[in-house]
This record gives C-alpha cells, sequence and structure tokens, in this order.
C-alpha cells in the first residue's frame, strides 16, 4: 500500500501518554492481550450467535418466534463483529497470530470481508481519521447523507436527520452483497494504492458463497416458510446488524466537536497523528460497564484509536490516563456521559448540514 498524506513527527503527549499506559501494564502485572473476562465475553457472543442460528435452522419454532430470533441474530452479528472481530484483525484480541487469524476469519459469517476491513479500516480509517478524500469511512451514503463541509449539497439532504437512521440499517446488507466487491474492484481505498494478491481473490468469492449459502439457501431449503417470510426475516437480522454497527461508528466521530481537518496542497498534516486523533474521535458512555460489555470497547473510541493494539477490555482503565494526558497537554477529549447524548449531539450535526442544504436554494449540485 502507498499512503501518501504524511503527519508530522511524533508528539510530546502521544510519547507521555504511552509511557503512562506502559507503566500501567507493568505496575498491575496486566497483558495488553485477552484476560480471562475477554475470553468469557466471546464465548458468550459466539455462542449466542451460534446458538440463534441453530435453533432458527432447526425450524422448531412457529415463523413469529424466529423472526424475534433473526432480530437478536442479528444484534448478535454486531456484537460478534465489536467484540471478537473487531480486536482479533487488530491483533489485539492475543498475542499468537494464529488465534488473532482464527477469530478474524469469523467475520466472513456476519458478511463481511476481513481482508478488505483490516485495509479500510485498519490501514486507512485508523491513519486518515475524518480526513475528506482518505476516509472512506464518512462515505456512508454518498450524495444522501453530508457531515463535513466539503461534501455537495444536494434538496434531498434537507430531511437527512430524518432517513440517516434507517439508512444505517442497510450498513450490513451492503457490507454482504455490494462493499467489499465494490472495494476489491477498486486500485485506492481512499488515496491509498492497492494491488490485491489473486488469493483475496478466490477468498472473497470463496466466504461469500459460504455466507449466501449458510444464510439463504440453507434457510430456504430446511424451513417451513414461504420466500417472503423468509425475506422478512432476513431483512429484519440485517437491519439489527446494520443498525446496531452503523449507529456505533457514527456516534465515534460524528459528533458535535469532532474535526474533518483537509490536508495541506503539500500532502501533509499540521499536526502529530495523536494529536488528529484526540480532534476527529469522541468516546460516549465510557464508564459504562453494559455498554463496553456490549460494544467491544467501540465506545471508548479515543482509547482504541491510540491504542488499537490492546484489546478493549483494558480501555476503560487506561482512559483516565489518556484523559489526563489530554488536559495537561491542553488537548480535546471528546465524550458524551450517556448514549442518549450522543446520540442527540450526531443528530444535531445531521440537522445542521440539513439546514445548510435546505438555505442553499441555487447553489445544488446535479443530482
Amino acid at each position: 500500500m502507498n499512503k501518501r498524506l504524511k503527519f508530522h513527527a511524533k508528539s510530546p503527549f502521544f510519547s507521555t501518554v504511552k509511557s503512562r499506559v506502559d507503566q500501567y501494564f507493568k505496575q498491575t502485572g496486566k497483558h495488553m492481550h485477552a484476560s480471562s473476562a475477554m475470553w468469557l465475553k466471546a464465548a458468550f457472543f459466539l455462542f449466542g450467535f451460534l446458538g440463534c442460528y441453530a435453533i432458527i435452522i432447526s425450524n422448531i419454532l412457529p415463523a413469529l418466534a424466529m423472526l424475534g430470533l433473526a432480530v437478536l441474530l442479528g444484534a448478535f452479528s454486531a456484537f460478534v463483529g465489536f467484540n471478537v472481530c473487531h480486536d482479533a484483525i487488530h491483533g489485539s484480541f492475543s498475542d499468537n497470530r494464529h488465534i488473532n487469524k482464527a477469530l478474524s476469519m469469523v467475520f466472513n459469517l456476519l458478511g463481511a470481508s476481513p481482508y478488505i476491513w483490516n485495509i479500510s479500516h485498519n490501514g486507512v480509517h485508523h491513519t486518515f481519521t475524518n480526513i475528506p478524500g482518505h476516509d472512506e469511512d464518512l462515505v456512508v451514503a454518498p450524495g444522501l447523507i453530508r457531515i463535513e463541509q466539503d461534501d455537495p449539497k444536494r434538496k434531498i439532504q434537507r430531511y437527512q436527520h430524518w432517513y440517516a437512521f434507517p439508512l444505517y440499517g442497510l450498513a450490513s446488507i451492503s457490507w454482504a452483497f455490494r462493499k467489499d466487491f465494490l472495494k476489491m474492484s477498486q486500485t485506492k481505498i481512499g488515496q491509498v494504492t492497492l494491488k490485491h494478491p489473486k488469493k483475496e481473490y478466490f477468498n472473497l468469492f470463496a466466504s461469500k458463497a459460504l455466507y449466501y449459502f449458510l444464510f439463504i439457501a440453507l434457510p430456504l431449503i430446511t424451513l417451513d416458510i414461504t420466500w417472503w417470510q423468509f425475506l422478512i426475516g432476513f431483512l429484519a437480522m440485517h437491519l439489527a446488524q446494520g443498525f446496531t454497527m452503523g449507529l456505533v461508528f457514527q456516534l465515534a466521530h460524528v459528533v458535535e466537536g469532532t474535526d474533518f481537518p483537509a490536508a495541506s496542497p503539500t500532502g501533509t498534516m499540521e499536526e502529530a497523528w495523536a494529536e488528529h486523533q484526540m480532534r476527529t474521535t469522541a468516546n460516549f458512555c465510557s464508564q459504562n460497564r453494559i455498554a463496553a460489555f456490549l460494544l467491544g470497547g467501540l465506545n471508548s473510541q479515543i482509547e482504541h484509536h491510540l491504542f488499537p493494539k490492546i484489546c478493549h477490555i483494558h480501555y476503560r482503565a487506561i482512559g483516565k490516563i489518556v484523559k489526563q494526558a489530554a488536559k495537561e497537554y491542553h488537548l480535546p477529549y471528546i465524550e458524551s456521559q450517556t448514549f442518549g447524548a450522543a446520540l442527540q449531539s450526531h443528530y444535531r450535526v445531521l440537522k445542521k448540514f440539513a439546514l445548510e442544504a435546505k438555505s442553499a436554494k441555487v447553489q445544488y449540485q446535479a443530482s
């Protein structure tokens, strides 16, 4: 991969916070990867995911009960992605790369490619966070949702604060049927030039075929339901999965206070990478144990972006260290105390750009 955008040299802030985090692990004797509690949590979500699927495919329940389980399966799919696959693909779940590799392959059962995710999320998003033209995670629904100033204005965006949330529910359907294929066909993701190994094309098509068999063909063959009942259940599963995933990622970067900085004409950023992460990333209810359990530490997004190689089970503890260092170096530490507050903040961002689209009567880009 060819990464053209450059950040300034290492920062005193990051040197300080990294030293303190290292000292925390040394003093507590804890390991930076998964603890026994993390393994138990991973087992809970994996068994929940597999259990929901097994009960549905067993065909022992009435259609309405299976619909409820389909929604629960979608939620468990998102939680498996948050709590197991996300850490594994980052290499933070275990210090054994074979374990990380095995757990990352579970991502295929959620309808997404771990190979593409590693490039677009780990490589691009984590490096070029919230930089227009570089961070493709900003591109949620091109032309429909506007979240930064350089996005073109369109008439339909006047209502985006109402329709954005339902659109988030389509995230996993896009992954399963469109997004991975599209990115595999691209020579660049953001401004990163790519050359995909031939074996990854085979892996992509083979994993998608397995997913389509398990979640489309097999249910249609084994379940005593009509095709339209299956379609309702399949869509309900994906809407639950997509809405959970899409909303959590939006609350981490598209809320009031987060920046969307542009690179200079020379291809450099004005500050160091760590400072950039502090200005473009946000936490929500990071000290809430239930949120941390369900969301795999993605509610502690600041800590995750600074230390993606540390298992999320530790974010709640090291968050206090990061927050104190940010205060000392006069850097923002953007956080919402509750999920509701973060949701309202994201809604206000959507509405702000909706109002801008409404006022720009003669400046709309042609659709």
